[in-house]
């Protein structure tokens, strides 16, 4: 898995939890705001794509091209607690469990394990698994309405103090909001490739095991450790 489609799944990460679903009379980012704020668990489905623009030697005029397809479930608990669990065309896991990340590819027979910390400080994973205010680190900007959806850019908010101005490996991010959930997003990087995530079958603030985030390797795996 990509460092771009990994940090795509921890900025998607973000946004999954919610409390009472408002009125679709809300602006895109009020209903954003409110999910952020009320929320404590959620689950669901989704279906996952990487677009890229066509290369010079491809037709112009269709648009971005499909690279990649995958679909699976989610698991979210606040702060900071999230499986990724892709299940076709392959098996693929993701899981934060508040100290650490871990990847684990059924395939390779393979974990790889990151502090959590430092896997989230780039992403908008950080802000909204944590306890801190949304806009505190975002200016959300309302977009246009479009497929049903009331659209919400975050915008990182600068630092005048730091080096490196934007973190992020992404240069757009956008949610579409409709009743007070998100219902689907887009994340651009630099270079023009695009994730898009279609959300469905949200069930919100479940109770959720203590170990529901718990992961162990099977036996035999490869277990690898990043610092």
């Amino acid at each position: 898995m990509s460092r771009f489609l990994i940090s795509a799944i921890l900025a998607i990460a973000n946004i999954l939890f919610s409390g009472t679903a408002l009125s679709q009379s809300e602006s895109g980012a009020e209903q954003l705001r409110q999910f952020v704020r009320n929320s404590k668990t959620a689950e669901g489905d989704f279906i996952q794509q990487q677009l890229r623009a066509p290369k010079a030697n491809e037709p112009q005029d269709k648009g971005l091209k499909v690279v990649r397809q995958t679909q699976g479930h989610f698991v979210f608990q606040r702060p900071g607690r999230f499986i990724w669990d892709t299940q076709k065309p392959y098996e693929q896991k993701l899981v934060a469990d508040g100290k650490q990340l871990i990847l684990w590819d059924k395939d390779l027979n393979q974990a790889t394990l990151r502090p959590a910390g430092q896997a989230l400080a780039s992403t908008p994973a950080a802000i909204l698994f944590g306890e801190t205010s949304l806009e505190q680190h975002f200016d959300l900007v309302e977009g246009e309405e479009r497929l049903g959806m009331k659209w919400v850019s975050l915008i990182p908010k600068r630092d005048p103090g730091a080096k490196n101005k934007n973190d992020l490996p992404y240069t757009k991010v956008s949610i579409g909001m409709a009743n007070g959930l998100p219902k689907a997003l887009e994340l651009t990087d630099g270079l023009g490739s695009v994730v898009l995530v279609a959300l469905d079958k949200i069930q919100l603030n479940v109770n959720l095991p203590a170990n529901r985030f718990t992961f162990t390797p099977p036996s035999g795996a490869e277990v690898l450790r990043l610092n």
